[in-house]
């Protein structure tokens, strides 16, 4: 045998060592991810990864500085808030299995024609297995990983407990997390207790929830406001 194809057939196994190993390394991260999805589709993450990214951010500059969240079950949640969030952010949530393909087709060509991102298509369900297990941070590699996990949502939890989750841990302000939290710091009053009004206001702020102080509005925010409103008497919740 030759030195050179003894060289061959060393590099060959090393290369199969290689990549067995990643594969390997690949399936133990999908099943850690899986395992969290099972036991989080009956008990309450005590926090997701953007709050624990969040917090490390304001203790950069604020070393005691802490995040407001409040667990609440679906049923103490306002039926407006649930409304138009879904309104706001995946009016056909309860029709798709974790990925609008009508809309993600219209942000592409949306998007072709400004020649840059002006819109996006992230289902509830999406912005749920970003906001549980992933960083803020865009990349391809984490937007595979954010759709891995997205059907494991889907094939897993209901749409309630999806929405629930959701709710429960969707930024609401600087530090604000969860629908609780939000009612409280923003209008002094539970989240049961949310108006038609007050709902569509929460669910305006989501896309950029920390430009938006306390009774802060703008032009574009009351414009936003009004369509979300326009849209709740359609929108379905599970």
């Amino acid at each position: 045998m030759s030195r050179r194809f003894r060289r061959l057939v060393l590099a060959w196994k090393l290369f199969c060592y290689g990549l067995g190993t990643l594969t390997l390394g690949v399936v133990a991260v999908q099943l850690w991810f899986f395992v969290h999805v099972l036991y989080w589709n009956f008990h309450e993450p005590v926090a997701s990864a953007f709050m624990e990214q969040r917090l490390e951010e304001l203790r950069e500059s604020r070393p005691q500085a802490s995040l407001r969240h409040v667990w609440i079950p679906y049923e103490r949640i306002s039926t407006h808030l649930k409304r138009a969030v879904v309104a706001a952010e995946d009016a056909r949530f309860l029709d798709h299995e974790g990925f609008d393909w009508e809309a993600i087709l219209q942000a592409r060509v949306k998007n072709e024609q400004h020649g840059r991102i002006v819109a996006g298509a992230s289902t509830i369900s999406q912005q749920l297995a970003k906001n549980l297990f992933l960083s803020g941070n865009r990349s391809w590699l984490r937007k595979g990983q954010e759709a891995v996990i997205t059907w494991m949502l889907e094939s897993t939890m209901t749409k309630r407990r999806i929405l629930e989750l959701y709710l429960n841990y969707a930024e609401w302000g600087d530090g604000i997390f969860g629908a609780e939290a939000a009612a409280r710091f923003h209008f002094g009053m539970p989240a049961a207790a949310l108006t038609r009004e007050q709902g569509a206001w929460l669910a305006a702020i989501l896309p950029s929830p920390r430009r938006y102080e306390r009774g802060r509005t703008t032009i574009y925010l009351q414009g936003r406001v009004a369509t979300i409103l326009a849209r709740t008497g359609g929108a379905q919740i599970p």
